[in-house]
């Protein structure tokens, strides 16, 4: 065992790239400070850098300005970068516990489900708290990648990432198409259009304050899994092969990953493709070490988020485009070229 131990250490030594990654977390946390402040002044209106500085800072209730960046603009930038952050840590845990490069929770199943349960209760209670819509879209996520994970099992040959993606994406055009249903019958449909375009628009201190620290605590939490996840990726045999007990791995991995794609779909919709593009991007940095990939998917993930937000904002002035439009317009091609790379070398 020692010496397996050792052998792949040497071998993962020569695919990882720590000084990259240490510079990566620098110059990530120093861009997502300035993109945040960036995120802040810019909007309808535009407000200087320095007036945001004076609104953190020196805040001054009777000042209009000071209270649209306290209450609007930062909540704002906050969930942006939280949920960016959330859902490319989810989509690194997923492509790492099932070796399935093409792993999202948006392109299986987890966002569509989570989707789903939202527009039931905004249909049957519209009155209930954040708290349990959050919940509902956990029960709502998992009951999607179950779903997903299912069918994807039934066809002989078992998983395969093309079929996992495929089964995704039927389970995900159902549960969309059962959403549309109930918008209809329920006349709810303006409620929910905007969130199921995908955006941040709206979030407050509220919204935040139920949300932030699950997300959090689930980055965290990836974090401290993440050498487990790095075992997980060279082979499950090879994993067991060196005392990991990777059914509590896969369990609390998931855990992560349902906490991080229920909550940010509760925030900003069903935003697809961020967990997919930002850890290949990571990886393809930071080499094949997930104690690496996740904290740098976090940060890249965090400011990805943040500059297509602000691109929403500016595409059309003073109207907003959906954030996860824009964001597809990227991700639909990488899922492409990543498809056809995944068959070449089958």
């Amino acid at each position: 065992m020692v010496t397996s131990e050792r052998q792949i250490r040497k071998e993962m030594k020569g695919k990882t790239r720590p000084v990259t990654a240490s510079l990566v977390l620098l110059l990530g946390a120093a861009a997502l400070i300035l993109i945040f402040g960036l995120s802040v002044s810019v909007g309808a209106a535009d407000i200087k850098l320095s007036t945001v500085w004076q609104a953190i800072f020196h805040y001054d209730t009777n000042n209009t300005q000071h209270v649209i960046i306290q209450e609007l603009r930062i909540p704002r930038s906050a969930a942006a970068a939280l949920v960016g952050a959330g859902l490319a840590v989810a989509g690194a845990i997923m492509q790492g516990m099932t070796r399935n490069p093409l792993a999202d929770s948006g392109l299986l199943g987890l966002n569509a489900g989570a989707g789903l349960a939202l527009a039931i209760c905004i249909a049957m209670a519209p009155g209930m708290s954040y708290m349990f819509i959050m919940a509902m879209c956990f029960v709502g996520a998992a009951a999607g990648a179950g779903i997903v994970y299912g069918i994807g099992s039934l066809a002989k040959g078992g998983l395969t990432p093309i079929r996992l993606t495929l089964a995704g994406a039927a389970v995900s055009a159902l549960f969309m198409a059962v959403s549309e249903g109930i918008q209809i019958a329920y006349k709810i449909g303006q409620d929910v259009a905007f969130w199921q375009a995908g955006g941040v628009a709206g979030t407050n201190w509220k919204q935040l304050a139920a949300v932030g620290p699950w997300m959090i605590a689930a980055i965290v939490g990836s974090i401290i899994i993440s050498r487990s996840i790095t075992l997980l990726s060279l082979g499950e045999e090879v994993a067991v092969s060196l005392g990991q007990k990777t059914g509590w791995v896969k369990a609390v991995g998931l855990l992560f990953v349902l906490i991080l794609a229920g909550a940010g779909v509760s925030i900003a919709g069903p935003i697809a493709f961020v967990g997919l593009l930002i850890p290949h991007l990571s990886r393809f940095w930071v080499g094949v070490d997930y104690r690496w990939i996740i904290p740098c998917s976090a940060i890249v993930g965090g400011v990805f988020m943040m500059l297509a937000d602000i691109a929403a904002r500016l595409v059309n002035p003073p109207s907003e485009s959906p954030v996860g439009a824009l964001i597809a317009i990227i991700g639909v091609p990488f899922l492409l070229y990543i498809a056809r790379k995944q068959k070449g070398e089958a």
